[in-house]
C-alpha cells in the first residue's frame, strides 16, 4: 500500500464560511492537492500525463466530516493508494490538523482516459511499475 502526507497546508480566509470553518466543497480541492502531490512523490506529473494524451477524470467521490477544520489551521493530508491502478486508482484521504486530530477521512476514484477518443485505458505502465513496490 502507498501511502505520502502532503504538510503545511494552510488553511485561508477564503476557504472558510462566516463562522470560520472550511466550507465543505474545499475538502475537493484539498483531496486533488494531496493526489496530485503523491503523484509526483511516485515520479508521475499530472502535467506530464495529460502532454502524454491521458486524462484522469474523477469518477466517483466520498466525505466524511468528523471535526472542522478552521481558518489557520495548518492541515496534512494523508493520501492512500490502497491498491494497484488498472483502469481506475483508487485514492484514500485522512485530513489531520497541526494537533494531529482527524478532521476529515474520503475517498476519490478516478479514471484513466485516452485524451484522443475519451475512451477509458489501462493505467500508464510507469505508474504501475513506480507503484508496485508499496504492493510486494
Amino acid at each position: 500500500m502507498f501511502v505520502h502526507d502532503v504538510t503545511d497546508i494552510r488553511v485561508r480566509y477564503y476557504d472558510t464560511d462566516q463562522m470560520g470553518i472550511v466550507y465543505y466543497g474545499n475538502y475537493a480541492r484539498f483531496y486533488e492537492i494531496g493526489r496530485v502531490e503523491a503523484l509526483r512523490h511516485l515520479g508521475m506529473e499530472y502535467k506530464n500525463l495529460e502532454a502524454r494524451g491521458i486524462g484522469m477524470p474523477v469518477y466517483d467521490m466520498s466525505s466524511r466530516f468528523i471535526r472542522p477544520a478552521k481558518y489557520d489551521d495548518l492541515l496534512t493530508i494523508r493520501v492512500t493508494i490502497p491498491q494497484l491502478p488498472t483502469t481506475r486508482i483508487l485514492f484514500r484521504y485522512e485530513i489531520f490538523n497541526q494537533d494531529g486530530q482527524l478532521l476529515n477521512t474520503g475517498e476519490t476514484t478516478l479514471i484513466f482516459l485516452k485524451s484522443a477518443t475519451g475512451r477509458p485505458g489501462p493505467a500508464p505502465a510507469d505508474l504501475v511499475e513506480a507503484a508496485k513496490p508499496f504492493f510486494e
